[in-house]
């Protein structure tokens, strides 16, 4: 068997967790590699939405960014046929460029490897019998192999944090430059939104939470249907031909368990998306922040003061919150009081 390559530190992913952990850690001095199982550039499904807040932390002014960059000035909240219209500044990027610009930023070596085997060996990490390091970071999302290998058992994720989406990120040019959300039309969960990207992109799309759409009898396939044509009959989209996909991810729950011996989960990996607007490049960026400065410095690495929010208003923050994890669908409350649940 051939040596193996030794860094002292793997990032497992090479999303915005892990090549923001990269970035810091390269900064820092350290021999870095990030392994991910695409190629990059590649297809991710997201709505595109960054924060201020995510670029700041990412020191990265908009000027100087060379790919795809929208801003806009107004969100439009469509709820139950009100609209409210939200001066808040947000931005738009295409995660096919945003991610690849992060990464080759970074510093750091990438290899394209699909993660299967993880093992500890005398006090290092062996990774799929090619690598070795002195520290470990999972930064690849819901499947995460380093949380798969080292944390599920420690830390199993609950059903009811669990967000389904649906999306279609196309070509297209769009006349409204503003931000489009509609909460809880037709009893989802959840959200749909219309996000336009520079120079004529689209991103479509809704999530809602798992398991209260099973609770219902209903999927976001034929809530995507609805939201279709709710798009055609406002005149934001018109004969498109549409190609959506799916995924699922975590809202935030319990972090107590983040690090073990010196393994780490960032990002979606450790189910740190928002609980009122669902959204985790933010809170990814800043998780992989804190691992690299753990690695660097020795500094106590936690995640529990990673806000749990993207909104700044506590009304806001508490509706959704309670409409999307703490609220019981009458479907499951009826169900209860059948069955003589404690409780109900």
């Amino acid at each position: 068997m051939s040596a193996l390559a030794h860094y002292d530190a793997i990032v497992v992913g090479g999303g915005p967790a892990g090549s923001s952990c990269a970035a810091r850690l390269v900064e820092g001095g350290a021999k870095v590699a990030v392994l991910d199982r695409e190629e990059f550039p590649r297809t991710k499904l997201c709505a595109g939405w960054v924060t201020p807040e995510a670029m700041a932390d990412l020191a990265l002014d908009p000027s100087d960014y060379p790919r795809r960059f929208l801003t806009f000035e107004q969100i439009v909240a469509h709820i139950k046929g009100l609209t409210f219209k939200l001066s808040t500044p947000q931005h738009s990027i295409r995660r096919y460029e945003f991610d690849d610009f992060l990464l080759a930023r970074s510093g750091a070596e990438v290899h394209r490897r699909n993660v299967k085997n993880i093992r500890r060996e005398n006090g290092h990490y062996v990774v799929g019998d090619e690598f070795r390091c002195d520290y470990l970071v999972g930064a690849g999302g819901t499947r995460c192999p380093v949380y798969r290998s080292l944390f599920r058992e420690r830390n199993p994720r609950a059903k009811e944090l669990q967000a389904t989406t649906y999306e279609h990120e196309f070509a297209f040019e769009w006349s409204d430059p503003r931000c489009h959300l509609w909460f809880f039309d037709k009893g989802l969960p959840g959200y749909a939104w219309y996000v336009p990207k520079e120079k004529g992109w689209l991103n479509c799309g809704l999530g809602g939470m798992a398991e209260k759409l099973k609770a219902r009898g209903a999927d976001v396939k034929t809530h995507w249907r609805h939201f279709t044509e709710v798009l055609r009959r406002k005149g934001f989209v018109v004969d498109a031909d549409y190609a959506p996909r799916g995924y699922s991810y975590y809202l935030r729950g319990d972090v107590d368990v983040v690090r073990i011996d010196n393994a780490f989960v960032t990002g979606d990996a450790a189910g740190l998306a928002t609980r009122d607007l669902c959204e985790g490049i933010g809170p990814a960026i800043r998780s992989g922040h804190r691992a690299a400065e753990t690695i660097l410095t020795g500094a106590e690495y936690r995640l529990d003061d990673i806000s749990s929010f993207s909104s700044d208003h506590a009304a806001i923050r508490g509706l959704l919150e309670y409409m999307f994890i703490r609220r019981k669908t009458r479907l499951r409350a009826r169900a209860a009081v059948r069955a003589g649940a404690p409780g109900a």
